[in-house]
């Protein structure tokens, strides 16, 4: 017996219908715009890109490229969806990757203009970057002020010069600090410009909670703002500090009478001092052990010499009654 072979057309459309039921496997990357910018996560269907590939995602306004880092791992289980910010559509080609490498050459030449601008019509400004989109329809220029700038003059300058549509945007101290980049006191790559997304506010509540130095040279940044990484182990801190006994309060522990004066979140001790026996730093299980202590109400005070709030006590109207009749006498 002869073998019946299905038709060709029958073929592709099992094959196509075997593609959808196992679509293909995802891949992650770290991947940047700019050589010191930030790095973002990108997905993508080509698991054999490499470290410093060119390649164009899709962005709101037109096509980008992007440097390749390195992998990143994919999802951890099954059921969660890995979170990335861009889809990797395709390897640049070589008039992409040639537009792409003189790029940077473009913008500091814009940024250079618009520094002369600046200076001619003695703006108050400071010009922090210049960002010219892959397909040159629109230049950013990222500036500082400390006030409000009247840039209309510089804007008609800079259209009539690169001829594209041009948007002058204020930012601050931190995102500047983004921008350039720099080192951290920890010896890492600021936060911010690493893999920070926004910016968090921070008080100096959560240096206190942690129990950090109240020195601004030690709990600020290189934006002489506080530092972001502050907001990381706050929550935790303020978990673990709200089953341990405030600093102030009286504990009973082998028949003495302790008050808590520092607390230790990370170890899970606390540091109490009493009259008889002086300071002990009582470990978690010492100080789950003893017993809370009321204070006692306030102190009361004599009635006759106090008097009602507002009024003079019968003392101080005596003699406040002899000291006005002498001041009559004299006159």
């Amino acid at each position: 017996m002869t073998e019946t072979k299905e038709p060709q057309f029958v073929q592709s459309l099992l094959y196509k219908k075997a593609e959808s039921d196992h679509p293909p496997e995802k891949t992650y990357y770290r991947v940047r715009f700019r050589e010191q910018g930030q790095e973002y996560t990108a997905q993508s269907t080509q698991p054999d890109l490499h470290s410093n590939d060119i390649v164009m995602i899709e962005t709101e306004h037109s096509l980008e490229p992007m440097t390749v880092i390195s992998k990143t791992a994919g999802a951890t289980e099954p059921d969660v969806k890995r979170g990335f910010s861009y889809t990797i559509l395709r390897q640049a080609n070589a008039d992409e990757k040639k537009k792409y490498e003189y790029l940077p050459i473009l913008e500091k030449q814009a940024a250079a203009f618009c520094r002369q601008c600046i200076e001619k019509l003695s703006l108050s400004m400071q010009l922090v970057r210049a960002e010219r989109f892959f397909n040159g329809s629109k230049i950013i220029f990222y500036f500082t002020a400390e006030s409000r700038v009247d840039f209309r003059e510089l804007v008609k300058n800079l259209v009539h010069e690169f001829r594209t549509r041009v948007e002058m945007r204020q930012i601050g101290v931190r995102h500047e600090t983004k921008m350039t980049g720099g080192i951290g006191a920890c010896g890492r790559e600021l936060c911010c410009t690493s893999f920070l997304r926004k910016f968090d506010s921070v008080s100096i509540k959560m240096a206190k909670t942690q129990d950090l130095p109240l020195n601004p040279a030690k709990i600020s940044g290189v934006c002489n703002r506080l530092l972001c990484c502050l907001t990381y182990e706050f929550d935790n801190y303020i978990n673990i500090k709200r089953e341990m006994p405030r600093v102030g309060r009286l504990l009973k522990h082998e028949g003495n009478i302790y008050r808590i004066i520092r607390t230790f979140a990370l170890q899970g001790t606390v540091l109490a001092v009493s009259r008889e026996e002086g300071e002990l730093l009582m470990s978690e299980e010492q100080w789950r052990a003893a017993t809370p202590v009321n204070r006692q109400g306030a102190k009361k005070g004599g009635k006759a010499d106090k008097g009602k709030k507002g009024t003079v006590g019968k003392t101080d109207k005596k003699a406040y009654q002899r000291k006005k009749g002498k001041t009559q006498g004299k006159d």
